[in-house]
């Protein structure tokens, strides 16, 4: 009993290191900031943020029809938060909706409300979120 718990505890390490090691870029918060800090401060403003968002969308929608789906995604979004920010409910997202959708994760993202996020915020779940809409 005790080896196959041994041996359950090294498997699950081994899974959890497997995951991060795997993890998507966007969870690397600080080459994030480094990237989407244009004005080279320590922080990301919401202008830095949607030129990031801007990107983003580009590269997601290869179709180049102006809109993202759930597929074009990939992720980032669940079908069910997709629904949930999805004004018109055709089931995608225009560059104005995503701008508006980034907006607000950008405002959950800071919690202090100085209209920056700086590594600690991008470090937080709802940074986390953000950086999954504005770096790739």
């Amino acid at each position: 009993m005790k080896k196959t718990f041994q041996a359950l505890l090294l498997g699950g390490s081994l899974a959890l290191s497997l995951a991060l090691m795997s993890a998507p870029a966007w969870a690397d918060s600080s080459a994030a900031l480094k990237a989407l800090d244009s004005d080279n401060d320590g922080t990301i403003d919401l202008k830095e943020a949607q030129a990031g968002a801007t990107k983003v969308f580009k590269d997601l929608d290869p179709d180049k029809d102006g809109t993202l789906d759930a597929k074009e995604l990939k992720g980032r979004l669940s079908e069910a938060d997709l629904k949930a920010v999805d004004p018109d409910n055709d089931g995608t997202l225009d560059e104005k909706e995503y701008a508006a959708l980034v907006a607000a994760k950008f405002k959950a993202a800071d919690p202090d409300n100085d209209g920056t996020l700086d590594l600690k915020e991008l470090d937080s779940p709802a940074g986390q979120e953000l950086l999954k809409l504005i770096y790739k």
